[in-house]
């Protein structure tokens, strides 16, 4: 069976069904998922609550810049039901549109089959799509690191925005992040610990400037060995073409080591995956109930595990990043 359809049979306790009615179940919700994203509608202001699931779109007045973001909230919100929030950032060059994708990431699927909110805020763009976006995550990337802007300011004034027009469960509001959008959520990890509860980066290292988190966040890292883009062993891969808008990235290993230093985790990992093209180690017990996981790929180059791409080396199909990110966020968010 797909891995995409492990979820929602665990949920609803539906894998006894025949696979033709599997494959039905997951056709109509892409149609559900194809109707609502041509239904896009601007988001109520920020002083009036959303009460119907949708797709929306939004901007924000943020350090004299207008910020786009949309949110999309899945049909299962209840407003009398806490919900958790997922701020997934999309890569360097990207946007929130390329992001929400769900042919390439999946994304959207994964909100409806597991009842999360997704908000998927845009970086800094000099066009007004919003296409060609990066973010400022310390050491990298591109004109928002040239220009100092204040992504993590943009992002908790997002957040408390969607808080107080939804009914988020505070205790579980996570991020995620592809390449440079990996990289943010690093610096959220680092500068709002009492906001994000964890995060997940895939293909993306921590390249902060400093870090001194005042409490430990959980943190689950992904990133194929073979990735040509940040060097799994840190540096700059052969298919960067302006190093100018990057950095020299840290490792892996030195990412991975950071956190379980920061956490306050057990030092020896356990290896808690181990299949044909992948693995996972997790750190525990670390400070807080927090754990920090590592998951390596062995081919999928710069991309999403499980995902599609148009271009370039397919992702793996090994482990799906969603999934792992679930299983993650579910058991291992800091205690609140």
């Amino acid at each position: 069976m797909n891995r995409k359809l492990l979820i929602p049979c665990l949920l609803a306790l539906a894998c006894g069904l025949d696979a033709g009615a599997v494959l039905a179940q997951e056709g109509a919700l892409r149609e559900r998922l194809h109707q609502r994203q041509q239904e896009r509608v601007e988001a109520p202001s920020a002083a009036q609550p959303i009460s119907a699931p949708g797709d929306y779109r939004a901007s924000l007045e943020h350090g004299g810049r207008t910020r786009l973001y949309r949110l999309y909230v899945p049909a299962s919100y209840r407003a009398d039901r806490p919900a958790p929030l997922l701020v997934a950032l999309h890569g360097g060059g990207g946007s929130m549109d390329y992001m929400g994708r769900d042919e390439y990431y999946g994304l959207l699927s994964f909100a409806e089959r597991t009842g999360q909110v997704l908000l998927l805020p845009n970086g800094v763009s000099r066009l007004r799509s919003g296409k060609l976006a990066t973010w400022n995550a310390g050491n990298c990337c591109g004109s928002a690191r040239d220009a100092q802007v204040d992504d993590v300011g943009y992002i908790r004034a997002v957040v408390e925005r969607v808080q107080g027009q939804l009914n988020i469960d505070a205790r579980h509001i996570r991020a995620t992040g592809m390449s440079n959008g990996a990289m943010m959520a690093y610096r959220l990890a680092c500068e709002l610990p009492g906001l994000f509860s964890a995060i997940a980066a895939v293909a993306g290292t921590d390249n902060t400037r400093g870090c001194t988190p005042a409490q430990p966040v959980s943190v689950l890292h992904i990133h194929a060995r073979n990735d040509s883009h940040v060097l799994y062993d840190g540096g700059v891969g052969p298919d960067v073409v302006d190093r100018a808008l990057i950095t020299d990235f840290r490792s892996v290993p030195d990412t991975v080591a950071g956190w379980v230093e920061r956490n306050r985790c057990a030092p020896v990992p356990q290896r808690v995956l181990e299949k044909d093209g992948a693995w996972c180690e997790r750190y525990a017990p670390c400070a807080g109930g927090t754990q920090v996981q590592l998951c390596v790929t062995a081919a999928g180059g710069h991309s999403w595990p499980g995902g599609h791409k148009p271009r370039g080396e397919a992702p793996t199909q090994a482990i799906d990043a969603n999934d792992v990110m679930w299983d993650f966020f579910s058991r291992r968010d800091a205690p609140r």
